[in-house]
Formats: C-alpha cells, sequence, structure tokens
C-alpha cells in the first residue's frame, strides 16, 4: 500500500483499539456521562504522553512523523498484545520489535532436529546457547550434553574447546566471523545477564575473542559452507542452513546440509561417533572432556577451558 493508504489504516486501528478499550480496564475514572465508547482522545494522549493535537492528527491519517518510543507508549496505553504491537509497528513503516524469549523451543522444535538425521542439526537462542540437538550434531562437535549448561554455547566452545581448534578447517576464519555474525544478532541483548556472562567470560579467557570484539566487526549469517577434520570420519564439507522459528522468538534452527559426494556417505559413520541420543549424553569427539590427556598441549588448554569455565558458572557480584 502508498503512504497515504498506511497512514489511514494506522489511523483506523489505533481508533478501534481506542473504542474497545473501557476506562475501568486503562486505570481512568469514568464519570456520568460519557457518550464516547471506549478511551476519548485526550486519554490516550494523556496515558502516552502526546499532545491530543498530535494524537488526534495521528488518527486522522496527517502527515506527521512518529517514532519508536512513541509507537511503544501508545501500545502500552492501549494494551495492545504482541502481535498487534507488531502490527502496529509495520503500518507506521518501523522496524518491528523484537519479540522475547519465552523459555526455550518446545518439543516439536526438537523432533524437528531430530527428524533431519542424518543430517547435523541445532537450536540455538538469542545468546547462542544450545538448546537442542541431534545425535549426527553430537557426533560432529562433540555432544553438549556433556557439559556444564553454562558451557553449551556456541561461541563458549569454538574460544574454549581445544579440540574445536583442530576440528574446525581455517578456524581463524571461521571464529572470526562468527564474533562479527555474535555482535550483529546480539545488537539488543546488552544488559542481558546471560549476554554479559558471556562475553564478559570469553574477554577474559580468550585473547582472540577479546581482540575480535573489541574490533566492533558487524556480519550478517547467510547460508555458508564450513569444513571439518573430522578425528574419525576425515574431512567434511556441509552447507549451513538458519531458520527462525516463528512460535519460539529468539530461537534459531541450524541444519547442515553436505556439500559433496563423500561428506554425504560418511553422515551413518558421523551418526555412530555419538553415543548417547539426541539431546543426550555421549560420545563426544570433540568435547573439552575429551581432550587428549596424553597431548600436553591439549591437556594444558583442556585445564585453561575448565579453569574458565568454572569461572563462567560461578555466582556474580
Amino acid at each position: 500500500m502508498d503512504d497515504q493508504q498506511r497512514r489511514r489504516s494506522l489511523g483506523e486501528f489505533l481508533r478501534s483499539r481506542r473504542e474497545r478499550l473501557t476506562p475501568r480496564e486503562a486505570g481512568i475514572l469514568a464519570g456520568p456521562r460519557r457518550r464516547t465508547p471506549g478511551l476519548r482522545r485526550e486519554e490516550v494522549a494523556q496515558l502516552s504522553g502526546v499532545s491530543v493535537t498530535w494524537y488526534t492528527w495521528l488518527e486522522q491519517a496527517r502527515d506527521i512523523t512518529v517514532s519508536r518510543q512513541v509507537l511503544t507508549s501508545l501500545a502500552r496505553a492501549l494494551m495492545l498484545s504482541s502481535v498487534e504491537r507488531r502490527y502496529l509497528f509495520a503500518l507506521a513503516g518501523l522496524p518491528l520489535p523484537e519479540r522475547p524469549a519465552d523459555g526455550g523451543p518446545g518439543p516439536a522444535l526438537q523432533k524437528l532436529v531430530e527428524a533431519l538425521e542424518p543430517h547435523p542439526a541445532y537450536l540455538l537462542d538469542a545468546n547462542w546457547d544450545l538448546v537442542g540437538w541431534n545425535r549426527a550434531e553430537a557426533g560432529l562437535i562433540g555432544d553438549p550434553g556433556q557439559l556444564e549448561p553454562a558451557e553449551r554455547n556456541l561461541l563458549w566452545l569454538v574460544f574454549m574447546d581445544p579440540a574445536m581448534r583442530s576440528l574446525l578447517a581455517d578456524w581463524d576464519g571461521q571464529a572470526q566471523d562468527l564474533v562479527a555474525q555474535f555482535r550483529a544478532d546480539a545488537r539488543q541483548r546488552s544488559g542481558d545477564p546471560r549476554f554479559e556472562q558471556l562475553t564478559n567470560g570469553l574477554r577474559e579467557a580468550s585473547e582472540e575473542f577479546r581482540t575480535w570484539w573489541a574490533a566492533h566487526d558487524i556480519a550478517d549469517f547467510g547460508s555458508s559452507r564450513r569444513r571439518f577434520a573430522h578425528p574419525r570420519v576425515g574431512a567434511l564439507t556441509f552447507d549451513y542452513v538458519k531458520l527462525a522459528a516463528l512460535d519460539a522468538p529468539g530461537i534459531k534452527l541450524f541444519a547442515c546440509m553436505p556439500a559433496d559426494a563423500g561428506t554425504a556417505a560418511k553422515l551413518p559413520a558421523l551418526q555412530r561417533c555419538a553415543t548417547g541420543g539426541a539431546g543426550e549424553t555421549g560420545g563426544a569427539p570433540g568435547a573439552v572432556a575429551g581432550a587428549d590427556a596424553a597431548n600436553p598441549e591439549m591437556a594444558e588448554a583442556a585445564d585453561s577451558a575448565a579453569a574458565a569455565a568454572a569461572a563462567l558458572t560461578a555466582p556474580h557480584a
């Protein structure tokens, strides 16, 4: 629709929401004589902190500037649902507000991840914590179920699991790109306790993360190709696809599709590397707990990672 139609639809929508909201619901004392259904314009203006004239113009589809802050105030005053809020922002031509996370993925999403077998697949929340995975993914990167909950994070594994450095071909390039993607993906996470805990812990424990995070590079996720040097299966190449779950805000599904016939032929062997079920404990070719103690460098790196993990899980003042 053109701008005039959009402004008219915005005004009509606001008026319909205003007329359905009673003074009692809005916490306003209604007088004995009241002919207006719902709230008056001046009452909405007062509740929203805007002038009556400006709000009247908005309902009349005048060509005026509308900010995110004002729309948020209007949505709160009119007691809009999350769906209505998103519709309001869309009519105003402004970026949609992020939907808050609601406790993680449901059983249906985990079943979808399992149904993608034998292809590796996993679920990440808004802070990139691993909240679901299948056997093939556990066979690829190690079973996240063997780790403490605070360590089940994609960035944490990439920077703090010694085995991931040898598992990921071109570790430097992939790790740096992930940091830039995480900064872009977490642009509205500042102040979130888990986000602060994770980034502070990584800055303290990893010089590479500290350097790349300070660079403030930003990158969008695109369907990307990643190469692995698996200790049991050998060379693997996957094309990564990301999907957002509309019914689970903040949750994203990543599926790994074989980029060549050789990788596709190795998928059954990759599943056999994981001895546990999907999302459960099992064999881990690349978990910190499975670092080769016979290799002094790996053992030292594992000790450092364990110390950092202890700091990550410790209570913070």
